[in-house]
């Protein structure tokens, strides 16, 4: 095991220890002026909505002091309404100081006492100062509009502002890397420029995070959002690239080999010079048996005139696949490893069956998912 992949287990078992001898009580005290006989909250915040932990009536000193527990660490907001917020990771035991006017109550503040606290000050601070500059550039922009020399101005003004956005998405991507094992890494990679474009979208920050904390915190519920749609992602990119290949490949169509049903091993590249039909289907499928009895129709209009079909079987049933063949009279070429033919499937990007492509004489990709006339007509069309 390499030297890394041990210390990773060592600071996630040492990090587990400490957590379980630690008392679960925390503290949020301080100074809030201007805010005398107001009412201040804390919640706890979870992946839709939030829980009310505690209340307190800010003094005439303007002091107050609230309480709540945590096994690990967890985000809070404190505020007075929700216009005005302050959000704080808050880890066991921690007694956390929070200093600020109620003016701009959320947007200047100081804390101390949590460490994640003060990482997820950075990365607020940092994201809005961002913000501010784009929005900046945006209204010189509207300013320059009518100008005579605006080309140009857009110009410079459109290489600052991409400037900003990458200096941001540095910044945000080198937090991750730093502090794979703090939950504020969570909201570094959820933070947005706008309602649609994340700041951080590369696939490794996430990957990385999303597993150092799966390690220390799995019961996080924010930890266990951020690990399912990490994998959702990975599954989205690794389809959408095998997607992609198949669609952008000429000549070198992926091949296949599978085992027929007597056994023996039968390559998809061994029919080039054939149109071939490659379907995917299952013994199993009600909509994959009856496609069964059109192709059954074809393959006896057309296999004399250079047509075969390669069918590969999802199955994992031999029984029922045998039968099947059997039953719908299948006299074409069937394969199917009886175990899923996952790695077909994976290089094809099959998401439903039944699913097809129709490939030329040199085995190059004509169309795909042809379906009812469609069908007939494609086929009839090469080969009449």
């Amino acid at each position: 095991m390499k030297k890394a992949n041990i210390l990773f287990f060592i600071i996630a078992g040492l990090l587990a220890l400490v957590s379980c001898n630690r008392s679960k009580e925390f503290i949020v005290s301080g100074k809030i002026t201007h805010a005398e006989e107001k009412t201040i909250y804390l919640d706890e915040l979870h992946i839709s909505g939030s829980t009310l932990i505690d209340s307190a009536k800010i003094d005439k000193n303007g002091e107050f002091k609230l309480a709540g527990e945590t096994g690990i660490p967890a985000f809070y907001l404190l505020y007075f309404d929700r216009q005005k917020i302050i959000t704080l990771l808050i880890d066991s035991a921690e007694v956390v100081n929070v200093t600020a006017d109620e003016v701009n109550f959320g947007m200047k503040y100081h804390v101390e006492g949590s460490p994640g606290s003060l990482l997820v000050k950075d990365l607020n601070d940092h994201l809005y100062t961002t913000k501010n500059k784009l929005d900046s550039i945006s209204a010189l922009n509207m300013i320059y509009r009518n100008r005579v020399n605006y080309t140009e101005l857009k110009e410079q003004l459109d290489q600052s502002y991409q400037e900003i956005v990458e200096e941001q998405i540095d910044y945000s991507t080198e937090f991750v890397q730093k502090n794979p094992f703090s939950m504020a890494s969570v909201l570094a990679l959820y933070q947005k420029f706008d309602n649609d474009n994340y700041v951080i979208t590369d696939l490794q920050p996430l990957k990385t995070v999303a597993s150092a904390l799966n390690s220390i915190y799995p019961q996080s519920e924010h930890v266990k959002s951020l690990y399912a749609n990490t994998l959702e992602l990975v599954k989205s990119e690794k389809a959408a690239k095998l997607k992609q290949f198949v669609e952008d490949q000429g000549t070198d169509t992926p091949d296949i080999v599978l085992p027929d049903a007597n056994g023996n091993e039968k390559a998809l590249s061994s029919l080039k010079g054939k149109y071939v039909l490659l379907q995917f289907w299952s013994a199993k499928d009600r909509g994959s048996r009856i496609i069964n009895s059109t192709l059954v129709e074809l393959y006896s209009e057309f296999r004399n005139k250079g047509f075969e079909i390669y069918q590969v079987s999802i199955d994992d049933d031999r029984e029922a696949w045998l039968e099947a063949i059997k039953e719908d009279g299948l006299k074409w070429t069937n394969v199917g490893d009886m175990k899923g033919s996952n790695k077909a499937v994976a290089l094809y990007n099959i998401q439903e069956i039944p699913y097809n492509y129709f490939l030329d004489k040199d085995g190059i990709i004509i169309t795909k998912n042809l379906k009812g006339q469609d069908l007939y007509k494609t086929i009839s069309g090469f080969l009449k």
